[in-house]
């Protein structure tokens, strides 16, 4: 008679340690790049790196939250959260509830509470993603059809704001988990298809156009199209090997525009140095590295394809910011995982840690998952 699985008091110390990390750098440069900001409002030179110090503390127990939540019932409520969060990204189109900024409408305010609609999207997208694909019996065209479906209605809202980055991201997202069970077939005939259209919304808006030709050759308007990425590859060049010192950049004083959100790697590559810009990227991959380990013996559960979802959401946007800042990708507006100024993404990244610490004592205690032995290996077909 089996003695069941054996309980193993084994966890993922590096999983939130490297986030913690990560967001303790993240609010030490915001205090450095806003401290002139702030200063000029009024206001304490720190009070925007103690506001992230403060979302910090919500996102702490937003893990917990995550942490204590067992895995069955994010699958049982995926449908119902992903509906719910539609709609409250919906609502930032709505008068009273959507609030707009720099030229798009991406926040909600709910009394005092303001949030990025798109973050929560996100994480709902890949919670109903992962029980979409996992669903047995199923042929895979027509799981890619549903999976594309809920990555096409989850983009229109965004695109409304307009967010197209995070309405790309949502997309690749997708894409990434249906390829993770399904292989590449579909989602490469599905992207032939998609050029034309993709092509279509950026020549239908002409800020857009502007932006992509200022991408491929900032020099031509230096001081506008392409002042941003300019700016930000002169802060990578004074930063040097070694950096010029935590306070002491000088591209925040109005020379590198959002150098506390979107380019807050570069501010990163001018006060740290390329000791500083390789370091975040390091801790970036050894958390990848404890994510895979957490994946590899889940792979092919409903589990192993939420903790693939959920590692995509965290790393996908540091491989596009981080290309953004230096010119190998187009500036898409994503902020850096854990370190950029923003409530709600930080939050909402902290609440994705939580799961994948659930995940991975489930992982490590040998639970009965379907298609697996007690023994915590994949059964034979």
């Amino acid at each position: 008679m089996s003695e069941g699985p054996k309980i193993h008091r084994v966890t993922e110390p590096l999983l939130w340690l490297i986030p913690l990390l990560l967001s303790a750098l993240g609010t030490v440069m915001i205090a450095s790049t806003t401290s002139g900001l702030s200063l000029g409002e009024g206001g304490s030179p720190y009070a925007m790196g103690m506001k992230q110090l403060r979302s910090l503390l919500v996102g702490l127990g937003g893990m917990v939250g995550g942490y204590a939540i067992p895995t069955s019932q994010w699958r049982r409520w995926s449908g119902g959260l992903w509906i719910l969060a539609w709609g409250v990204t919906a609502a930032t189109l709505l008068p009273y509830f959507g609030v707009s900024a720099g030229g798009a409408q991406r926040w909600v305010q709910l009394g005092p509470l303001r949030f990025q609609a798109s973050d929560l999207l996100s994480l709902a997208a890949v919670l109903h993603v992962a029980r979409k694909i996992s669903e047995e019996e199923v042929p895979r065209r027509k799981v890619f059809f549903r999976v594309s479906l809920i990555a096409i209605l989850s983009m229109v809202p965004l695109l409304l704001q307009p967010n197209m980055g995070s309405a790309l991201l949502v997309l690749a997202l997708v894409m990434g988990m249906y390829v993770e069970r399904h292989g590449w077939r579909y989602p490469l005939m599905g992207g032939v298809m998609g050029v034309l259209p993709l092509a279509l919304l950026v020549v239908w808006q002409p800020y857009r156009m502007r932006r992509f030709w200022g991408w491929l050759n900032p020099w031509s308007d230096p001081l506008n199209t392409g002042f941003q990425i300019i700016q930000s590859l002169v802060a990578f060049a004074n930063g040097g090997v070694w950096g010029l010192g935590v306070g002491h950049g000088l591209q925040k004083l109005q020379y590198l525009p959002e150098s506390h959100t979107d380019f807050i790697f570069s501010a990163i590559g001018e006060e740290l140095g390329l000791v500083g810009t390789l370091g975040v990227l390091g801790l970036f991959i050894m958390w990848a590295w404890r994510a895979r380990a957490v994946y590899l013996p889940l792979r092919g559960t409903f589990e192993g394809t939420l903790v693939w979802g959920l590692a995509l959401t965290v790393l996908l946007p540091v491989v596009i910011n981080v290309g953004g800042v230096t010119k190998i990708f187009l500036l898409t507006g994503l902020p850096l995982s854990f370190v950029s100024y923003g409530g709600s993404s930080l939050v909402m990244m902290w609440v994705r840690v939580g799961m994948l610490l659930r995940l991975t004592r489930d992982s490590r205690e040998g639970r009965r998952l379907p298609g697996w032995t007690t023994e915590g290996k994949k059964a034979l077909p």
